[in-house]
């Protein structure tokens, strides 16, 4: 899913008032996260690259979540739209929602990627 796929369906599935940027904004903070925690973690991590998103960025950008786990970019938005108009029930079935298709991707990245090894000693 690139960045523009993810929120045009998004706004399609959850019309609002917020701006492109702060979606660009909210899928850069969650690729960051998924980068620093569960790739980072793993072997191969070096063969990725991330540096966050801007309005710069293109936005033909693929996200780092493949297919079929990549639906947890519109839950994401959805519970920061939610969140940011205080529909604090609608958050709480949102989040609860990506959260669960979080633990799936990171489960599907456990298995088929070796985490790092740390074999040092210590004396």
């Amino acid at each position: 899913m690139t960045i523009t796929q993810a929120i045009s369906r998004c706004d399609a599935a959850k019309p609002n008032q917020y701006i492109h940027s702060e979606k660009i904004r909210w899928l850069s903070s969650l690729d960051g996260m998924i980068f620093n925690e569960i790739i980072k973690a793993h072997e191969g991590a070096d063969a990725v690259e991330f540096d966050g998103y801007t309005e710069e960025t293109d936005s033909s950008t693929v996200l780092l979540v493949p297919e079929p786990y990549s639906d947890l970019y519109l839950y994401y938005m959805f519970s920061m739209i939610d969140f940011h108009n205080a529909e604090y029930a609608r958050y709480n079935n949102s989040i609860s929602m990506f959260n669960n298709a979080f633990e799936n991707f990171a489960a599907h990245y456990n298995r088929r990627h070796p985490p790092l090894q740390n074999n040092s000693i210590r004396l």
